[in-house]
């Protein structure tokens, strides 16, 4: 057995033995690997750190597209930022009442590897007709949009660095605002509190999003093989608030099974930590 190693802090790393290694291979963007392990199934990296595996992806695909779907059952069109292993719409098209989606992936490598490698997030994704795969930049295509030409934004970025960094902007974030329609909702990782440097992108995230959107909200989740596993997402929206919203009885209507998610814990995902709200300055809006 070999050993995928990863730095999560100065003093923190995380390993995962592996059987082989099954791909590498750099694109325009980024260097890419995937590793099988018995652990966590088929697993893959970009530049050396864990994106997706076959053992935890319900955890973040499920909490970043279900609670937006809770908070506002009518979701129409949605457009999926990054996401190019293909779980994010998978998730979304699960539901029948969704019209359209665009994702704008910026390295295509992602997806067809995906597709090859990890059938669990990209099969089928493509072939839905009310998908639409653009492989090109994310704040690009934002900037380019019709104004409120969308219900919900999923930002399903890398952290803020290389291809991701871009979409951790102020201009990012109010570009998301003017897309979005009157009810909007704009979901975005929100990195982790626990270790410095994700804290720190933490806070600028959030301070970013505060000053642009009425409504801006942090929730959490447990996510093993991301540092920490203690992982947040922020909630953003021109009108509809997370816990005073929610439709229960609406989103238990469309019948999905989930493995991560319920409105239950859809609640208390939003009750933070007092360490986090303390970095975060929260003044729940």
């Amino acid at each position: 057995m070999k050993w995928y190693t990863e730095q999560w802090s100065n003093h923190c790393k995380f390993s995962i033995g592996y059987n082989e290694e099954i791909h590498s291979e750099q694109s325009p963007f980024q260097k890419i690997d995937f590793y099988k392990s018995e652990e966590f199934g088929t697993f893959f990296t970009l530049d050396e750190l864990m994106m997706v595996n076959e053992k935890d992806e319900f955890v973040y695909h499920d909490m970043i597209t279900h609670p937006a779907f809770a908070t506002n059952p009518d979701i129409k069109k949605v457009l999926i930022i990054g996401g190019g292993d293909g779980g994010t719409a998978r998730e979304v098209l699960r539901y029948k009442s969704v019209e359209k989606v665009v994702m704008v992936e910026i390295d295509e490598l992602v997806f067809r590897l995906s597709q090859k490698y990890l059938p669990i997030t990209a099969a089928g994704v493509e072939e839905d007709p009310r998908m639409e795969i653009i492989f090109d930049d994310g704040l690009a295509y934002v900037q380019n949009a019709a104004d409120q030409s969308f219900d919900l934004i999923l930002v399903d970025s890398t952290d803020p660095i290389s291809v991701g960094e871009g979409l951790f902007t102020t201009a990012f974030y109010k570009e998301c605002y003017r897309v979005l329609n009157e009810k909007g909702i704009l979901i975005n990782q929100h990195e982790s509190p626990y270790f410095a440097e994700y804290a720190e992108n933490m806070r600028k995230a959030h301070k970013k999003i505060k000053g642009i959107f009425p409504i801006a909200s942090v929730y959490q989740f447990h996510m093993p093989t991301y540092p920490s596993g203690h992982w947040l997402f922020g909630f953003a929206s021109k009108a509809l608030h997370p816990i005073k919203d929610i439709q229960v009885d609406a989103w238990d209507k469309f019948g999905l099974k989930t493995k991560y998610y319920n409105t239950d814990l859809h609640v208390g995902a939003f009750a933070l930590p007092t360490f986090v709200k303390e970095a975060l300055d929260c003044d729940e809006r």
